[in-house]
């Protein structure tokens, strides 16, 4: 091997390099799938369907409150201490469950998140995550599941709060949500 400061680059640099073969294309594989018009088309209306069997659980969709995808969300019920939001905001409460919406439609999603609560309800759950995503829609509409939740969780009767997650549980696509308890009969905690 020659030594550097022979001044021979282009031979160093052949000597480095042989045996490499060229790339064939430039594209890189991202390991996205490419979706067709008709495709597209199919999984919006899936999103959007109605079902024919919704159950009425107070959670309207009158009116919707959009949001962007990377807006962070906040909400405390009137009365509820600002100490405590401060807490839920910073992750210091930790949340004892969690539910993901992602990829489901919006009735779908509405009653998993209701069930959800019920189930939170019946263990006496004080803090859960719910992870809404954040995906930007094709047509250049608000992400669908994250407005919806915005909405729905403002209308909760168990609902006390809810505030987007720290990034390491998951940042503006989910948020920790804050419960009212109701102690069970034999708990004095």
């Amino acid at each position: 091997m020659q030594n550097p400061d022979d001044g021979d680059d282009f031979a160093l640099f052949r000597s480095a390099v042989k045996g490499v073969k060229r790339i064939e294309h430039d594209r890189a594989d991202t390991g996205k799938m490419h979706s067709d018009a008709a495709t597209r088309k199919v999984r919006q209306a899936n999103a959007t369907a109605k079902l024919g069997n919704t159950r009425v659980d107070g959670l309207s969709d009158q009116f919707i409150i959009d949001v962007d995808a990377e807006d962070v969300l906040y909400w405390a019920r009137d009365g509820v201490q600002d100490g405590q939001m401060r807490r839920l905001k910073a992750g210091q409460i930790s949340f004892e469950g969690s539910v993901d919406l992602h990829g489901m439609s919006v009735e779908k999603a509405r009653e998993t998140l209701w069930d959800f609560f019920a189930e939170a309800a019946k263990l006496e759950v004080r803090c859960v995550r719910v992870t809404h995503g954040k995906a930007a829609r094709l047509d250049g509409r608000k992400p669908l599941i994250k407005s919806h939740v915005n909405t729905w969780l403002r209308q909760h009767p168990q609902v006390l709060g809810f505030t987007s997650c720290l990034p390491k549980h998951g940042g503006t696509g989910a948020i920790y949500v804050l419960l009212k308890r109701h102690m069970m009969d034999g708990r004095d905690d």
